[in-house]
């Protein structure tokens, strides 16, 4: 009886030594570089919720605590918009001493870091752009070319107005069709011309789908690097995901977002996130182009929401920050 107690004694003691015990912190994203998320159309300064919904916390819960989210113009052409950019890290590095960083852009921010990374080098980790328009928007194209003034008008005043619903930015409403307008495929060209560090070269190609196991148990593996531009270009390193979605089978019906990009989703020639086609993404290593998500998803956007079978964007932030820091970034 006596021993029976003695045992019951030093287990209890043992579980209290081990639950007192510091848990280690995850450190497995704490990069060597600071990363900064660079917004797309729209701004920071006024916003109900974060841009980048959730993505501080997440990429925080595996060491990378280092994160700015700079606050640039919400409405106007990549080169202006990267040259406040650049002026934001010039900045920061004399106040911090931090002589690179790493730059995630979603949409525009990702054209807006290609400037920055391509005209100042030095200051530059790595450039990873989500979900943006490198070779143009078919949605752009549409406002731009479409003879029918009155509905590019409409589809033009609808996104401006969801973009400042979403971040509480009114002031710059009425300037989203310019900003549309210059993200263009026509435009891009002419940016890409100026910027082409990273770009994927030639036509888009279709994702071969590889067999890695055997025959009798089969391991199928899509290689997405069919369509990588230069991994690295003057020290920087370059990396883009995005997402594709069915408007039909891919949407929540609490999403506002999901309504207006099952609509501008039908002036892409492409599988796309509802802005911008799958081809028009890539860029850099191309990590994935179909991730099950629209353009909104990407940053984890209207607090979260998506559909039912959507990719989880957040843990796609943590992983990325994991293989910035393996990459010594």
């Amino acid at each position: 009886m006596l021993k029976n107690k003695i045992v019951v004694l030093l287990i209890a003691i043992t579980s209290i030594v081990l639950c007192s015990q510091p848990v280690a912190a995850n450190t497995s994203g704490k990069t060597k570089y600071p990363i900064v998320l660079v917004h797309g159309l729209s701004g920071f300064d006024k916003a109900l919720v974060d841009y980048f919904y959730g993505v501080k916390g997440a990429l925080a819960s595996v060491g990378a605590t280092q994160v700015y989210t700079p606050q640039i113009t919400g409405y106007e052409n990549s080169e202006v918009r990267g040259e406040e950019l650049l002026s934001y890290l010039e900045e920061l590095s004399a106040v911090t001493g931090v002589t690179k960083f790493n730059l995630i852009g979603h949409s525009q921010g990702g054209l807006d870091a290609r400037y920055v990374a391509s005209v100042r080098p030095d200051l530059v980790a790595s450039v990873t752009s989500v979900g943006s328009p490198h070779f143009g928007s078919g949605t752009a194209d549409f406002i731009k070319d479409s003879p029918l003034e009155g509905t590019t008008l409409a589809i033009g005043n609808a996104i401006g107005t969801f973009l400042a619903a979403l971040t509480g930015d009114t002031s710059q409403q009425s300037n989203a069709m310019g900003s549309l307008q210059a993200l263009n495929s026509t435009d891009a060209a002419i940016f890409n011309a100026k910027y082409p560090e990273g770009l994927r070269q030639g036509a888009c190609q279709n994702t071969p789908t590889h067999n890695i196991g055997s025959w009798w148990w089969p391991n199928w593996v899509k290689d997405y690097s069919v369509n990588d531009g230069d991994h690295k270009v003057n020290g920087v390193a370059y990396y883009s995901w995005s997402g594709i979605y069915n408007p039909i089978f891919d949407s929540n019906v609490l999403d506002v977002a999901d309504g207006l990009l099952a609509v501008t989703s039908l002036t892409i020639n492409d599988k796309n996130d509802g802005l911008v086609g799958r081809c028009s993404s890539h860029l850099g290593r191309v990590i994935r182009d179909d991730y099950t998500m629209n353009h909104a998803d990407e940053i984890n956007g209207l607090l979260g929401l998506r559909g039912l079978w959507g990719t989880k964007p957040l843990p796609l932030y943590k992983s990325h920050a994991q293989r910035l820091k393996e990459a010594g970034l």
